[in-house]
């Protein structure tokens, strides 16, 4: 499983995962964060969503990703959720990959994670890629992890 955006939930995304047994590798932007990611147990990558080629190289040994950036800032979260979206999705084909787990709420603006799980419903239909859309408040942390484990156990279990 690779965990695209393992800041703080996603740390704790990992955490419950590598419980349950899973294999799971986290990316982060920042060299400075390897080691809190590292510290769950998980295995570290720096990439970045922004550009895409960082991420695939983060793909190899990887049957499913998360991609949780329902709470990403900056100038490109737009793209994160449309474009750059997409065109992971697009490129997902040719990779191990065979499957994603979409957070579709958070503190970005609804209309746009509204259009990412679009994109990521459009891409299972599509592909015949499993997909499953986390729609559960990440403030209620409890509840949102819960909720994202079993997205992810539902998504393996669709996998295999």
């Amino acid at each position: 499983m690779l965990i695209v955006g393992c800041g703080c939930r996603g740390q704790a995304l990992a955490t419950a995962l590598l419980e349950r047994g899973y294999a799971v590798r986290g990316t982060t932007r920042s060299p400075d964060r390897v080691a809190a990611i590292e510290a769950t147990g998980a295995e570290a990558a720096l990439a970045d969503p922004d550009r895409l080629g960082t991420v695939m190289e983060a793909l190899v040994g990887v049957s499913a990703i998360c991609w949780l950036m329902a709470s990403a800032t900056g100038e490109a979260v737009a793209d994160l959720h449309g474009p750059r979206l997409r065109t992971l999705l697009e490129r997902l084909v040719d990779t191990p990959v065979r499957g994603v787990v979409y957070e579709a709420a958070g503190t970005v603006e609804g209309s746009l994670l509204a259009a990412g799980a679009q994109a990521v419903r459009e891409a299972e239909r599509t592909w015949r890629m499993p997909a499953e859309i986390a729609d559960t408040d990440p403030a209620d942390r409890e509840a949102w992890l819960a909720a994202m484990a079993a997205a992810v156990d539902r998504l393996l279990g669709a996998i295999d």
